[in-house]
């Protein structure tokens, strides 16, 4: 299965663990993952002014290369995922948009292309019954759960990703690698994002009560998809040692149940 891949910045830098675990798998699984040529940062995030057009040329630049091969667009990072989705709903749906934004680009892209989270690959493409049966190390006895964040999810008619107010993709892919779930109330509350730069004591809070309602309800191991709710968790942890869990990208576990070696920590 071939299927062009859009990594996002982050990727490349502090989550490069993420992006490591997830092409190793990819190609353990069957997947052949191939990076864009001369991809650009996506913006991080979705311009939300109906006028502001020059922050989607990123994405659908990213979307029309995809789409020329022929081949739908891979995700990893959740920010990435957000904006490229919606950038694409924004191109297909809004004539006036699109007329602009491709008389710019000089290229002829209708919104027509296909964006899916590695995630969606997992449970659409390979199935999660047939992804059980290639795990090698079941993670048994590991009390995980996720954390959503946000952006897969919301806003839910532009993601169409899971249920925003009960999703189960993790939790199912969890399941697959033989992990003992747990839920708990916080796992689709926003951990602060952005507003760890600028409110840092906002953005703890959140993370507060996110890591504290996972440990109250026995939770082991939170997992990830996103790098900044990964940073952002990991950093209060770090200003409040006594709260410490460890944080997973999801991918880190996925290579670890398939039998891959694995390098190093870096992120």
């Amino acid at each position: 299965m071939r299927y062009s891949f859009y990594p996002g910045c982050t990727l490349k830098t502090k989550a490069k663990r993420f992006e490591d675990t997830a092409l190793k798998s990819a190609a353990a699984l069957g997947i052949d993952l191939q990076e864009l040529e001369e991809w650009q940062c996506c913006g991080a995030v979705f311009p939300l002014a109906s006028d502001e057009l020059v922050t989607l040329l990123s994405p659908v630049r990213a979307l029309n290369a995809a789409a020329e091969k022929g081949q739908p667009l891979v995700t990893l990072c959740s920010a990435c995922h957000h904006v490229l989705k919606r950038a694409n709903e924004v191109i297909r749906s809004k004539n006036d948009v699109r007329e602009k934004v491709t008389d710019y680009l000089e290229i002829d892209y209708d919104g027509s292309g296909k964006v899916i989270h590695f995630l969606e690959l997992l449970r659409d493409e390979i199935g999660f019954d047939t992804l059980a049966e290639k795990v090698k190390e079941k993670l048994e006895g590991r009390k995980l759960a996720a954390y959503y964040g946000c952006l897969l999810l919301r806003p839910q008619e532009a993601m169409q990703f899971d249920d925003p107010e009960d999703p189960q993709i993790i939790e199912d892919f969890l399941v697959a690698l033989g992990a003992d779930v747990i839920e708990y109330p916080y796992r689709t509350e926003c951990c602060g994002a952005y507003l760890s730069v600028t409110e840092k004591e906002l953005a703890e809070d959140r993370v507060g009560r996110i890591i504290s309602s996972a440990k109250k309800n026995g939770v082991e191991g939170l997992v990830v998809a996103c790098p900044l709710c990964h940073y952002n968790l990991e950093q209060f942890q770090n200003d409040n040692p006594e709260q410490a869990i460890p944080i997973y990208y999801f991918t880190e576990l996925l290579a670890e149940a398939l039998g891959l070696s694995l390098k190093e920590k870096t992120a």
